[in-house]
């Protein structure tokens, strides 16, 4: 028969070796808590400040509460199966009073724990919104087209790629990376940005999406800790062609459907073929598919179909392309030839 030699030295009760697991528990602190953090964020965008480094906040502000009293919080590095709850009041205009509840095991005894923290909001601009209200700015993205205006499409792509490249490279944590002015000219759209590496980005996504070509024009402005600082000029020039022009070549039309200098890879609308046209070759443009109406296919035929004139409501016969399946009942997509008085199917 085994013989219990050690007991608790405070309470009695048997245990293997000093004070026994429940008074360990209760003279062992479970949690403490700073009673008071400050919150540094910006008014403007509610970026926040960690140290001296700005990041966007990407959380809901209960959250971030949260994150903020845990972080604020310390547990016995002997707690197990920890569960924590926060509840947060808004306590003034600028203080969250938030409760932090505790529980866990701490030498298998169950226990429980709570404490208060205090977040103070302080509001201050962050960098990238200094550096906007401040007029900074790293280049100019200037968008044109050769031998005419752009248009309202290539205004809206334009627009949507500065938008989308933006959001790209701050999600990526490149915060000066900004777009602070999209201005319509004369005869295009001027991008201002807050870092080459944006200005960079946007010309090569615009010049991807529309065609054409650009060139940077560096200039200098001045000097920061010994390093020559530059503003740079993205000249894009648009081709005088877009893709998805319909043009007149040779007595046939085409659809251009890239553009490479002076030559156009289109698209035979005629044989579904395609080839490449040298501007010179072009004789006229009737329209972009974009314009393109809905016509009704009256009736097909192995080498006739008939059209209802989008306009007029009049059955127009013309020959059927190959590379289209034209379906009684259902529309087809046109552009007119006002000059041949006819419909082209674009698909």
């Amino acid at each position: 028969m085994a013989i219990q030699t050690s007991i608790c030295p405070r309470c009695g009760q048997p245990t293997e070796e000093g004070l026994c697991p429940q008074c360990r528990a209760a003279d062992t602190r479970l949690l403490a808590c700073e009673p008071r953090v400050t919150a540094v964020y910006c008014p403007v965008c509610d970026s926040q400040r960690r140290g001296k480094t700005w990041s966007d906040l990407r959380m809901p502000r209960e959250d971030l509460i949260a994150e903020m009293a845990i972080a604020a919080t310390s547990i016995h590095e002997d707690a197990k199966d920890i569960r924590v709850a926060v509840r947060s009041a808004e306590t003034g205009p600028n203080r969250t009073t938030c409760t932090v509840d505790v529980e866990g095991t701490l030498y298998s005894v169950p226990v429980h724990g709570t404490c208060e923290v205090e977040i103070l909001w302080q509001k201050e601009a962050c960098d990238r919104c200094s550096r906007i209200s401040g007029g900074y700015y790293e280049g100019i993205v200037q968008v044109r087209a050769t031998d005419r205006k752009i248009n309202a499409y290539e205004r809206s792509v334009a627009a949507s790629i500065a938008d989308q490249a933006e959001e790209s490279l701050q999600q990526a944590g490149d915060r000066l990376s900004f777009v602070s002015e999209l201005e319509d000219s004369r005869d295009g759209v001027d991008i201002t940005v807050g870092s080459q590496h944006l200005g960079q980005e946007i010309a090569r996504m615009i010049t991807g999406a529309l065609g054409g070509r650009y060139t940077t024009h560096p200039k200098l402005v001045g000097e920061k800790d010994g390093k020559a600082l530059y503003r740079v000029t993205y000249s894009i020039r648009l081709p005088f062609y877009q893709k998805g022009d319909v043009v007149v070549s040779h007595g046939g039309y085409f659809e251009v459907r890239d553009i490479d200098g002076r030559r156009l890879r289109a698209f035979d609308l005629a044989t579904g073929a395609t080839r490449t046209l040298a501007e010179d070759e072009v004789e006229r443009l009737i329209g972009n598919v974009r314009e393109a109406e809905s016509a009704l296919v009256v009736f097909t035929q192995p080498d006739i179909v008939g059209l209802m004139d989008p306009k007029t409501y009049r059955t127009r016969e013309q020959s059927p392309v190959p590379w289209t399946f034209p379906v009684e009942g259902q529309p087809i997509r046109v552009l007119r030839d006002e000059e041949q008085d006819r419909l082209v199917i674009v698909g």
